[in-house]
């Protein structure tokens, strides 16, 4: 056991194996800073975008990426991990942000940090394996298909009074907003996204989200000089601070100290934290701790592939967990770890998650420096880049692939979890998937337990059973059997090939056997282990003239010859 194992659980794994067991040389801490700036050029606007996406200002995203990224740099227990605020939550964090207000979202961010601190302690960390390829790619589709079509709005510039809450209701309101469309906003917006897609065809190591925004920024200063004005940060999002001031755009302050049931909710009251509430919010956290766990380990698989280290899942579930529950009190929303802010930061030549941390203080300083500069940025810009994220997330590719290649069962899954995704929620599609993904391999199973014959004569048939005999498959074996064995006194079956025997098999088995008529015999060799502990557990014994064990089929077959 590794000196900072406790009960199989490594705290701040990570941190400890990259800058402690590892020799932590300046030239590591140069290579960390270079991809730690990469890496926070990117984040800077991503956060933002994601915050507003979410029904929040954008600081809040910028809190997220901040103080949740350095907890669960510290505390995680993948090395290359970057940490923050994530496209595939939009859809969980608007309808709570429309419904319980910012007080409502970090409480229910603080609940789904515990959820994960709990998983981590169960040791749960390996939960990713039992999820198929299927629904995880139909339900991260589904997000994709939601998060752009979210982004029309701003993109186009259409004036929406409300947006109705179901998928449908959203289109439908896009459709008649068409007409209001603001030619300056899509113009950015158009530009914005060309710059994003052409700008890595240049092979420059600069991350295209900056030139992107740069181009939107001056498109909107063009507009503007012909008396043109488009929507951005500062025209829609306003602050008030503590001295009673106000301001457009982002507050150029630090992350405070705040209790997050104290600040206003939807109606601008003050929430009241009682059961009733907990209880209200309890669904959210629960499907964002199941979406931080399934990210966040998802992130860490890729970046093990990528670099050839491995990850500790329990303490990466702790690490998020501690990060979740202590950005709330910052005015932090939900954080997980970021596939692609993660891949860009190996591929920028981290070493340890002191990258994530320096990202983390990079968003920091932005907030004092930067944050007039950020309020001009343009929605349409904004939304722009979460366009490309949709499109980066769906994995367009992947799933073309499995309807051309895959087998029908897995394209229904798949396409089952997308539209349920889509038209309700991502608790559901996963709930249904895997259910019916489930249900689905077991028939695939079942279908694989046979019977093959080996011989029958002298009123005797000699059979193999090929497959686990489980609930599915059993019952359908033993009744075959008793029909096929109808002339026959003797039935010989050889189970070299059984890897499993579960209680519905063993059932089946009882039953078949209480169904065999007088004088009929049931002869079992070549019994697995598994099968043979399963079989000693229920106790079944031989029963004189109607049950014999034999160890090899051979001996079976001798022993019946000699009597």
């Amino acid at each position: 056991m590794k000196t900072h194992e406790i009960n199989g659980i490594r705290p701040f794994s990570a941190l400890i194996d990259a800058c402690w067991r590892e020799p932590y040389s300046l030239q590591r801490l140069l290579k960390d800073a270079i991809a730690g700036v990469t890496v926070g050029i990117i984040a800077i606007p991503l956060a933002m975008a994601l915050a507003i996406a979410s029904g929040v200002p954008p600081q809040y995203g910028l809190y997220t990426s901040a103080i949740a990224g350095i907890v669960i740099a510290i505390s995680g227990g993948s090395r290359y991990s970057v940490s923050g605020p994530t496209a595939a939550f939009v859809v969980i964090l608007y309808p709570v942000s429309q419904q319980f207000g910012l007080s409502g979202l970090l409480i229910a961010t603080l609940l789904s940090g515990i959820f994960l601190v709990m998983m981590g302690l169960a040791r749960f960390g390996r939960l990713i394996e039992y999820i198929p390829l299927s629904v995880t790619l139909g339900f991260t589709s589904g997000i994709a298909i939601t998060i752009a079509t979210l982004q029309i709005n701003d993109f186009f510039g259409l004036h929406i009074a409300d947006m109705p809450a179901h998928y449908l209701g959203k289109i439908y309101a896009l459709l008649q907003a068409m007409p209001t469309l603001n030619i300056g906003d899509t113009l950015i917006g158009a530009l914005t996204l060309l710059t994003l897609i052409y700008w890595p065809k240049l092979g420059l190591r600069v991350p295209g989200h900056l030139p992107a925004l740069l181009v939107g920024t001056a498109v909107m200063a063009l507009l503007n000089a012909f008396d043109h004005p488009v929507a951005t940060i500062g025209s829609r999002f306003g602050y008030l601070l503590a001295d009673g001031s106000q301001g457009h755009g982002i507050p150029p302050i630090l992350p405070q100290w705040v209790l997050p049931w104290q600040l206003p909710a939807i109606d601008g009251k003050r929430m009241v934290l009682n059961w009733q509430t907990l209880t209200a919010l309890l669904p959210a956290a629960f499907s964002m701790a199941m979406l931080g766990a399934i990210e966040s380990l998802l992130c860490a698989v890729v970046l093990d592939g990528m670099t050839g280290k491995k990850h500790n899942a329990n303490s990466e579930l702790i690490g998020q967990g501690a990060g979740n529950i202590i950005a709330p009190f910052f005015g932090g929303i939900t954080a997980t770890a970021a596939i692609a802010r993660s891949a860009a930061n190996v591929r920028a030549g981290a070493t340890s998650p002191v990258s994530a941390i320096i990202h983390a203080l990079l968003v920091l300083l932005a907030l004092l420096v930067l944050a007039p500069w950020l309020s001009y940025l343009p929605l349409a810009a904004m939304a722009s880049l979460l366009l490309l994220v949709a499109w980066n997330m769906s994995e367009a590719h992947k799933v073309v692939y499995l309807l051309r290649r895959a087998p029908k069962d897995d394209v229904v899954v798949m396409l089952l979890c997308m539209s349920l995704t889509v038209l309700f929620d991502m608790v559901i599609a996963i709930t249904v998937g895997i259910v019916l993904a489930s249900l689905l391999f077991m028939r695939r199973i079942a279908r694989m337990t046979r019977l093959t014959e080996l011989s029958r004569d002298n009123g005797r048939l000699v059979l193999r059973v090929n497959g686990p005999l489980f609930f599915a498959a059993a019952e359908r074996i033993f009744s075959d059997l008793l029909t096929d064995s109808e002339p026959y006194q003797d039935i010989v079956l050889q189970w070299d090939a059984v890897p499993v025997l579960d209680a519905g098999g063993l059932n089946a088995l009882q039953r078949f056997i209480d169904a065999l008529p007088q004088g009929k015999r049931l002869i079992v060799s070549d019994i697995p282990f598994q099968p043979l502990k399963t079989l000693a557990r229920a106790r079944v014994q031989p029963i004189a003239g109607r049950l014999l064990f034999y160890s090899t089929l051979p001996e079976a077959l001798a022993a019946l010859d000699a009597q």
